[in-house]
């Protein structure tokens, strides 16, 4: 497995996770002020945009791993 290939795309995944993580994080902001503003229901159901987010960070996570683990075997 070429060394550099790999690397390049964990930088790319950990990349994407970022960016999820970001949005994630906005997210968890506007859900917060929801809730501050006594709109708890609204808090909750804005919060649940977060979930797809955070599936996508861990799957890509997983994919970083394998591969960084994958490429030391050889």
């Amino acid at each position: 497995m070429d060394r550099a290939a790999t690397e390049q795309a964990i930088k790319v995944y950990l990349r994407e996770i970022h960016l999820r993580l970001n949005e994630a994080a906005g997210i968890a902001r506007a859900a917060e002020a929801c809730a501050d503003s006594g709109q708890v229901d609204k808090a909750v159901e804005v919060s649940h945009d977060i979930e797809q987010l955070s599936y996508e960070a861990s799957r890509l996570l997983d994919a970083a791993s394998l591969l960084n683990r994958l490429s030391k075997e050889e």
